[in-house]
C-alpha cells in the first residue's frame, strides 16, 4: 500500500471510529443485528436460520464449566467457519509462545526502551514483536508478554487460538474490526479480544505503538471486591461491547490463525468477518483507563498494587492470579507519615511493568513511554534513588498524581524473555545503576 493509499484508510478508519456505537457492562449475555430479524428469537439453531445465514457457536470454554464461567457465543453469518481451505505453515516473524526456551529465567532487574520505529508497509501483526513469557500455550497455562509497532494497515485477518489478548495503545488508535463489529482503542484505553474470534487491526493514526498481554488461561475477570463490597475498581458498565457489524466481501482474503504457537494461513475467497447477528458473551471489549475508580489509603500506609487490578486470570488457587492486569491511574495521595511512592520490595509474583504516558512516581529517569520493566519473582526493587530522596523530604500535604498512566502485566510464575528481548539493541545497560548512591543513614 502507498503512503497515499494508507492515510486514506488512516482517515476512513477515523470516521467510522467516530461514529461507533457500543454495548455496555463486562460479562452480559450481550446480543446484536445488523439487520432486523438476523437474529432468531427463541431457539439458537433453528432448522433454518433468518436470513438465509448459517447459524455457529464459538467456545471459549468448556461446554460443562459451571455458568458463571462458561463464554460462548451464537454467531448468525453469510458463511460457516468451516467453508475454508487447508491452512499451512507461515513464518512466525518475531513472535515466539510458550515454553520459552530460547534462553533461562534471568534473576536481574531488566528495562527496555521502546521498540524502534518499524520498517515501512509494517501492519499490527507484523509488528508484533515477543518479549517473554511462562507457562505452556499448549496446556493453556501462562502469558506472553509482546510489544507492538505498527504504521500501515492490515489487510489480512487474524484470530489466536492459544489465548486471548489485552491490547494496551501507547501511541496511536487503533481501529479493530471483529467478527462481533468494530472497535476503537486509543492510547489511555486498552481492547479485550477473546480467544479464536478473528480481527483485523486498521489505524487511526500514521503510526502505532504499544503493547499486548497475551493470556493463555482461564479468561480474564473482573477481580472479586472482598471486604471493599459492591463498587470500586473497574466498575463493569465502563466496558464497552461492539454492535454487531458485517463484510459481505467476495474475493480473496489471508487469514492467518495462531496455533499451538505457530503461525498458519489459509487464502479465503470472502471475507470470515461476515456475522451479521450474535448473541452471547464471548465478546470483544474496550475500556477507558481512566474510569479506573482508584482506592487507596486515606490514614496511613501504601497499599498493595493489587488494589489497582482491572482485570483477573484466575488459578486453581484462591487469590493467585496465573495473571493481572493493574493499572496506576490518575490519583491522590494522602498518607501521613508515609513514604508515597512504591514501596522497597521483593515479590513471589513476577512484574512487567509499561507506561502509556507521562512519568511513573517510583522511577525519576529511565523509565518512558512505550519502554518496560521486567522484575522477576524474588528480584530486589522499588524507588531509584532520586525518587527516594525526594519522596523521604516532601511535604505530606494532599498530592493528586495524574502526570502518569501506567500498568502491570503480575504473572505467578517467573518470565523468561526471549533471545530477541535479551539480545536487544534497546535493551538497557546498567539499569541496576538506578539504585546506585542509596547512602546509608543507619545511626546507632
Amino acid at each position: 500500500m502507498t503512503s497515499d493509499g494508507a492515510e486514506h484508510a488512516n482517515e476512513q478508519a477515523r470516521k467510522i471510529a467516530e461514529g461507533l456505537e457500543y454495548a455496555s457492562g463486562f460479562g452480559n449475555e450481550h446480543s446484536s443485528e445488523a439487520l432486523p430479524g438476523a437474529l432468531p428469537q427463541g431457539r439458537n439453531s433453528p432448522q433454518r436460520a433468518p436470513l438465509g445465514l448459517y447459524a455457529e457457536q464459538l467456545s471459549g470454554s468448556a461446554f460443562t464449566e459451571p455458568r458463571a464461567h462458561n463464554r460462548r457465543t451464537w454467531l448468525y453469518r453469510i458463511r460457516p467457519s468451516a467453508a475454508h481451505p487447508p491452512f499451512t505453515r507461515t513464518d512466525n516473524g518475531a513472535i515466539r509462545t510458550a515454553p520459552f526456551t530460547e534462553t533461562v529465567p534471568d534473576p536481574n532487574r531488566l528495562r527496555w526502551n521502546p521498540l524502534p520505529d518499524p520498517a515501512p508497509g509494517t501492519d499490527w501483526l507484523a509488528g508484533l514483536w515477543t518479549l517473554g513469557g511462562n507457562g505452556d500455550a499448549t496446556q493453556r497455562t501462562g502469558m506472553a508478554v509482546h510489544l507492538y509497532h505498527a504504521n500501515a494497515p492490515m489487510e489480512r485477518v487474524f484470530s489466536d487460538a492459544d489465548g486471548e489478548l489485552l491490547i494496551v495503545p501507547e501511541r496511536g488508535g487503533l481501529l479493530l474490526r471483529t467478527e462481533l463489529g468494530v472497535l476503537a482503542a486509543r492510547p489511555g484505553e486498552v481492547a479485550l479480544i477473546p480467544r479464536g474470534v478473528r480481527f483485523r487491526v486498521e489505524l487511526l493514526d500514521d503510526t502505532a505503538r504499544g503493547y499486548v498481554c497475551e493470556n493463555y488461561g482461564r479468561p480474564f475477570q473482573l477481580p472479586d471486591l472482598g471486604p471493599i463490597g459492591a463498587n470500586g475498581l473497574a466498575n463493569p458498565r465502563d466496558f464497552r461491547a461492539p454492535v454487531a457489524a458485517y463484510e459481505d466481501a467476495e474475493g480473496e482474503i489471508e487469514v492467518v490463525n495462531k496455533f499451538c504457537g505457530n503461525l498458519w494461513t489459509a487464502t479465503y475467497h470472502h471475507s470470515p468477518l461476515d456475522v451479521v447477528a450474535w448473541h452471547g458473551n464471548h465478546v470483544p471489549y474496550v475500556y477507558d483507563l481512566r474510569t479506573f475508580n482508584v482506592l487507596g489509603t486515606i490514614s496511613y500506609d501504601h497499599p498493595d498494587p493489587s488494589i489497582f487490578t482491572v482485570l483477573t486470570s484466575p488459578s486453581d488457587t484462591p487469590g493467585l492470579a496465573g495473571v493481572d492486569f493493574v493499572v496506576f491511574a490518575p490519583r491522590w495521595l494522602v498518607g501521613e507519615d508515609t513514604f508515597r511512592p512504591p514501596y522497597f520490595h521483593r515479590n513471589v509474583m513476577s512484574e512487567y511493568m509499561g507506561l502509556i504516558e507521562g512519568a511513573y512516581d517510583a522511577k525519576a529517569e529511565g523509565f518512558v513511554p512505550g519502554g518496560g520493566s521486567l522484575h522477576n519473582m524474588m528480584s530486589a526493587h522499588g524507588p531509584d534513588r532520586e525518587t527516594f530522596d525526594k519522596a523521604s523530604a516532601a511535604e505530606l500535604k494532599p498530592q493528586k498524581v495524574d502526570d502518569g498512566l501506567a500498568f502491570m502485566f503480575e504473572t505467578r510464575w517467573p518470565v523468561t524473555a526471549t533471545a530477541q528481548a535479551a539480545n536487544a539493541d534497546h535493551l538497557q545497560r546498567g539499569y541496576d545503576d538506578v539504585w546506585q548512591g542509596l547512602e546509608r543513614h543507619f545511626r546507632p
